[in-house]
C-alpha cells in the first residue's frame, strides 16, 4: 500500500469514526423522543417510522442524484436478499425498542446492547468459525452467568434484552456484508419496508385504531412524521460507518448508547434497580471491560509490530487484526 492509498484509507476511517460516535449518541437519546409518540401505539409508531424513512431518504437521494446503485441491486439476487434480511432484523429490532421504551422498560432495552458485542463474539464463533483468545472467552463466559443472574432476577429470561442483541448483530453483520453506503442501504432496506407499513396504517384506519389524523391534531401527526428523520440520520451514520470502520471498532462505540439510555431509565425514567439487576449489569460490565482490555493491549501489541517493521524496512505482509467481533479476521477484505 502506497503512501497515498494509507493516506486515504486512514481519511475514511476518521469519518467512520465520526458517524459512528454520531449515530450511537443519537441511539443513546431516542428514547426521550418515543414517549411523545403516545397514544400511539407500537404497531403504529414502528410502521410510521419505516413508511416515512423511506420519504426522507427518498428526498436526499433526489438531492444527491444517486440512483444508479438501485438498479445494479435488482441485478445482484444475493445482495438484494442481504438487504431483505436487513431489513426484516432492524424492523423486528425497531418494534421490541419502542414497545420496550413506551412500556417502562428502558433499563432493559439498554442491557440488550450493552451485551451485543458478547452476542456479536459468539456469532462470530459459530457462524463464521473464527477462534476467540482466553481473555474472550472469559468475557463470554462472564456474560453468560450475567444473564444467568438476570433470568434469576426478573423470573425469566431477559428476553427484551435478548431479542434486541441478537436483532442488531445480525443487522450490523448482514449490513457489513451488503456493503452498500449509509443512504443507500437505508434506501433499499426502507423501500422493503414500506409497502407492508402503509399496509398496516391503511388497515389501523379502516378499524378506526389509527391516531394519525385523529389524535393531538397537527402536533402528533408532525410527530408521527419525524420518526422519519429521527430513523434515517443515526441509520446513515451508522451505514457509513460499518463499511468504513472494523466491526471491532463499532463494537467499543456502541457502548456510548446504552450507557446514555441506562442513565435515561434511571435518573429520567426512574426504573427500579433491584440488587439482583445491579448485580447482572455488573457482570456485564466486567465481560466489557475484558473485551476492551484486550482489544487496546492488541493494539498496542499489533503498532509495536507495525513499528518494528517501518524501521527494518522489511514489508508487512498482513495486520493483525485483534478480531473482538465477527468479521474482523476478514476486515482486510471487506474494510476500506
Amino acid at each position: 500500500m502506497d503512501a497515498a492509498a494509507a493516506e486515504q484509507s486512514k481519511s475514511e476511517q476518521r469519518i467512520g469514526l465520526l458517524n459512528g460516535f454520531a449515530a450511537y449518541g443519537m441511539w443513546g437519546l431516542v428514547p426521550l423522543f418515543w414517549p411523545l409518540l403516545k397514544p400511539a401505539g407500537a404497531g403504529e409508531i414502528l410502521a410510521h417510522r419505516m413508511a416515512w424513512s423511506l420519504v426522507v431518504v427518498g428526498v436526499a437521494l433526489l438531492a444527491v442524484r444517486r440512483w444508479a446503485w438501485a438498479g445494479e441491486l435488482i441485478r445482484q439476487p444475493r445482495k438484494l436478499g442481504l438487504v431483505t434480511i436487513a431489513a426484516a432484523v432492524i424492523t423486528v429490532n425497531w418494534g421490541v425498542y419502542i414497545w420496550a421504551v413506551n412500556s417502562g422498560h428502558v433499563v432493559e432495552a439498554s442491557l440488550g446492547y450493552f451485551i451485543n458485542p458478547l452476542v456479536t463474539i459468539a456469532m462470530g464463533v459459530l457462524l463464521l468459525g473464527e477462534r476467540l483468545r482466553p481473555v474472550q472467552w472469559a468475557a463470554v463466559a462472564v456474560g453468560l452467568a450475567a444473564v444467568l443472574v438476570l433470568a434469576f432476577g426478573y423470573g425469566q429470561p431477559p428476553w427484551i434484552s435478548l431479542c434486541l442483541a441478537f436483532s442488531f448483530a445480525t443487522y450490523g453483520l448482514v449490513k457489513k456484508k451488503v456493503g452498500l453506503s449509509g443512504l443507500e442501504s437505508l434506501a433499499a432496506e426502507t423501500a422493503i419496508q414500506f409497502l407492508p407499513a402503509v399496509g398496516f396504517l391503511v388497515w389501523l384506519g379502516v378499524r378506526g385504531d389509527a391516531t394519525f389524523g385523529t389524535e393531538g391534531g397537527f402536533g402528533h401527526g408532525a410527530l408521527l412524521a419525524a420518526t422519519g428523520v429521527v430513523t434515517a440520520i443515526p441509520l446513515v451514520c451508522f451505514g457509513a460507518a460499518a463499511i468504513r470502520v472494523p466491526l471491532a471498532t463499532l463494537g467499543m462505540l456502541q457502548y456510548l448508547a446504552p450507557v446514555f439510555q441506562f442513565l435515561l431509565g434511571i435518573l429520567y425514567f426512574h426504573e427500579a434497580m433491584p440488587p439482583e439487576r445491579w448485580a447482572g449489569f455488573g457482570l456485564v460490565w466486567l465481560a466489557l471491560t475484558l473485551l476492551t482490555w484486550d482489544a487496546v493491549r492488541g493494539a498496542r501489541r499489533t503498532a509495536v509490530r507495525l513499528a518494528a517493521a517501518r524501521a527494518s524496512a522489511v514489508p508487512v505482509a498482513g495486520r493483525d487484526t485483534e478480531p473482538m467481533t465477527p468479521a474482523a479476521g476478514r476486515e482486510a477484505e471487506s474494510s476500506v
